[in-house]
């Protein structure tokens, strides 16, 4: 049965999910405990034979191997190639989970379609319904493990009540070396067509969209199934098995605590208390290596995750509960197209009948909530400018007589003044800050040439005050 903790982090808390780790169904301990003791054997008995059992020129060869053994781990691109093929897959465990055939749309569409209230309209509705939980049956017996066990044989499928004897002969009658989970399908559409040329199906487009809802419930199967037949590239998993693999048999005899390298000869220190004459300076000798360990519950648990939902319709804690799934399409399917036709309550006026505006009412939990403003968009509270002249509509477009504002720099007009003009160069700030244009007849020029006797003038106006400006003292 699926692993469900969904209520467990409903809230965001301290120690949320520390209260997960204690789990053992469905999580990494139950998945890895047997590789992870194997891990530590083989590292325990390198140690004890580096240890005990070597000599001192042995001890110094298997030194300098493992040396050599932790610098080449270090070239394999574990995080790299472990991490995309981990992606990967939950992204293909995802996009198989939503490949599941639900007949929910399609038992709409046949008890909205398929009228009458006679037997002859129950049977042809419950007939549609139970061809589409068929097909689904037959495409999950070929991917899943679970339904195989569950109806190993055709026989059972018909004892079940998906199949009748009379279709099983005529669905082994055909004779085909492909799977043939798409037949109940073709005979839905048959039976389908079948109700319209009788009136049970009024018109062509009832008749459409029932056999739309159809090829999408199809699809659907026929996707899980290629699912099934197509892979990850092989090469693909093996590659990335043997990365795992690798590092960790190099780190098996590379993460060894083993007497340093030989250096340039140092004076010797004194030694203190306690400490015996063999005794070094160089890395702590610890006889169980946490951060090797801590490594490869890491990369071996990712790889495990991948190697539990690669395939997600097996029998591991966390693999699709197909069985289930089964149980739940056909008792709600049959629910909907028969009890469920035209069985309906009775209309009536809703409380918020004679209201404006309705308003649920809330628990005392939850009246907090009531009081919170609703969301009008993220612009909704931002402040603008009081000031009338930037709130004044101007026409930009080119033949426009109107002169537009003047530019506004906002770090700087807070330093100057509110709504001070930007100190922008132009013809106004260019004279008063560094004196007369030093070619005002081009400008004249340029304004005459315009045609615009308004123009001219300002820049005539323009150009005295400039020189006025620059006069003075």
């Amino acid at each position: 049965m699926t692993v469900s903790y969904t209520l467990k982090v409903a809230e965001a808390r301290f120690g949320g999910f520390s209260g997960l780790l204690l789990r053992w169904r469905g999580s990494i301990y139950k998945l890895l405990y047997k590789e992870f003791l194997l891990f530590i054997a083989l590292y325990a008995l390198l140690s004890i034979t580096y240890r005990l059992l070597l000599t001192q020129e042995q001890r110094h060869v298997y030194a300098q191997v493992a040396r050599y053994c932790n610098r080449s781990a270090d070239l394999i691109p574990l995080s790299f190639v472990l991490g995309f093929y981990v992606t990967l897959v939950v992204n293909r465990w995802w996009a198989q989970y939503t490949s599941i055939p639900l007949p929910d749309q399609l038992m709409c569409v046949i008890s909205a379609s398929v009228h009458g209230v006679d037997q002859h309209g129950r049977l042809l509705r419950r007939t549609l319904i139970r061809y589409a939980n068929l097909a689904s049956v037959l495409v999950l017996r070929s991917v899943s493990t679970r339904v195989l066990k569950r109806f190993p044989t055709m026989e059972h499928v018909v004892d079940a009540g998906f199949m009748s004897q009379e279709e099983r002969k005529k669905f082994e009658s055909l004779k085909s070396d492909f799977n043939k989970y798409w037949i109940p399908c073709v005979w839905f559409t048959n039976l389908a067509a079948q109700a319209w040329r009788d009136g049970r199906i009024r018109d062509d487009i009832a008749l459409c969209l029932l056999l739309e809802e159809l090829n999408k419930y199809r699809a659907k199967c026929s996707m899980l199934f290629h699912y099934d037949w197509i892979s990850i590239p092989l090469v693909y998993t093996q590659v990335v098995t043997i990365a795992v693999y690798s590092y960790f048999a190099l780190s098996l005899v590379g993460r060894q605590f083993v007497e340093p390298e030989a250096g340039p000869a140092k004076p010797r220190e004194p030694l203190e208390l306690g400490q015996g004459p063999a005794s070094t300076l160089g890395d702590l000798d610890m006889y169980v290596p946490l951060t090797t360990l801590l490594q490869f519950f890491f990369y071996a648990g990712w790889l495990k995750v991948a190697e539990q939902i690669i395939n997600p319709f097996g029998e591991d804690d966390d693999d699709f509960e197909t069985n289930q799934l089964i149980d739940r399409n056909l008792q709600v399917s049959l629910l909907s197209v028969d009890d469920m036709y035209q069985n309906l309550p009775p209309a009536e006026k809703d409380l918020y009948w004679d209201e404006d505006s309705a308003q649920p009412p809330y628990t005392v939990a939850t009246a907090a909530e009531a009081l919170r403003p609703s969301f009008l968009g993220s612009t909704f509270n931002l402040r603008v400018s009081d000031d009338p002249e930037q709130n004044v509509q101007v026409d930009t477009s080119p033949g426009s007589a109107r002169p537009l504002p003047a530019a506004q720099t906002p770090l700087l007009g807070h330093l100057f003044a509110a709504g001070a003009p930007s100190p922008a160069i132009s013809l106004r700030t260019f004279g008063r800050v560094r004196g007369a244009p030093r070619t005002p007849h081009l400008l004249r020029l340029r304004a005459e040439e315009g045609g615009d006797p308004e123009a001219a003038d300002r820049i005539e106006e323009a150009s005295v005050g400039s020189g006025d400006a620059a006069g003075e003292p």
